[in-house]
């Protein structure tokens, strides 16, 4: 296939998993009314809890999450392959995995991604974070089968190492998913020349949802849900507040730009500085 109607919707998830879950489906059906084939979940989009006592305390194993349970009903009775943003899943050792979904019409699970890179900051005025405290980094890149070809999965934090999309593009991704919970601070100065910047070096076109407002313990997230094409351009931005943007991709964009500019063909070895 050759053009998707893809949507990425936009939540203020809480601490309440059951609302949250409600507000992602009723966006989701919306965008499904709407004409959407392909939906994109925010990372975190069950549940934006506080503190690794409150994240642990809620987050439930795979095979009992009731998020996903949810989900993947909600695919099966719209007919939407649905990329449930990420979820905390509990693990045997008592951390947490986040962990994406994308889920096929029949509602089978089709790929699961565990995010890799862990959101270890500072950023002054009090603002610090320690991912790595509670979330075991995954160790896999993933690229998912569609019937537009391959999905390449990240989440959030994975936006900062491009290393990550090439080997997605490499590997046959069109289309990259980054589902994401930005700080209002980072994401004011990074999220959209980062987004920007990931298409043009692949190729691929960048479906972004994203969590706005404000969560648990004081949390602020930047909103700005985007849709991005193979070339850099900026197709839709959701804005601050809950809602979903679609657009219409055409995937022979994908070809276009890589055709213009074939810089993943274009690797050469190199001796790195001590």
């Amino acid at each position: 296939m050759t053009s998707l109607k893809a949507a990425c919707i936009q939540v203020n998830s809480g601490n309440d998993m059951d609302a949250n879950i409600q507000a992602a489906a009723a966006l989701a059906c919306d965008a499904r009314a709407a004409g959407a084939e392909l939906v994109v979940m925010p990372e975190n989009v069950s549940m934006m809890e506080w503190g690794r006592a409150n994240i642990v305390a809620k987050a439930m194993p795979e095979a009992d999450h009731k998020a996903l349970h949810s989900f993947r009903e909600l695919a099966r009775e719209t007919g939407l392959w649905l990329h449930c943003g990420s979820l905390a899943v509990l693990l045997d050792d008592g951390m947490v995995a986040n962990r994406s979904f994308l889920l096929s019409p029949e509602g089978e699970i089709a790929a699961r991604y565990d995010k890799i890179h862990m959101f270890d900051v500072d950023l002054g005025n009090g603002e610090s974070y320690r991912e790595s405290s509670t979330f075991s980094p995954g160790r896999e890149a993933v690229l998912a089968d569609s019937p537009w070809g391959g999905i390449g999965m990240s989440i959030c934090y994975d936006l900062r190492f491009p290393q990550l999309y090439r080997s997605l593009a490499k590997a046959g991704a069109d289309i990259v998913v980054v589902p994401a919970a930005f700080t209002r601070t980072t994401g004011k100065a990074h999220w959209h020349v980062l987004l920007r910047a990931r298409a043009i070096e692949t190729g691929c076109f960048v479906l972004a949802p994203a969590q706005c407002g404000e969560h648990a313990g004081g949390r602020q997230t930047f909103g700005h849900a985007l849709i991005v094409s193979p070339w850099g351009a900026i197709l839709a931005d959701a804005g601050e507040q809950p809602g979903y943007v679609m657009v219409s991709l055409d995937l022979a964009q994908v070809a276009e730009a890589r055709g213009k500019v074939p810089s993943l063909s274009h690797d050469r070895d190199f001796v790195r500085p001590a």
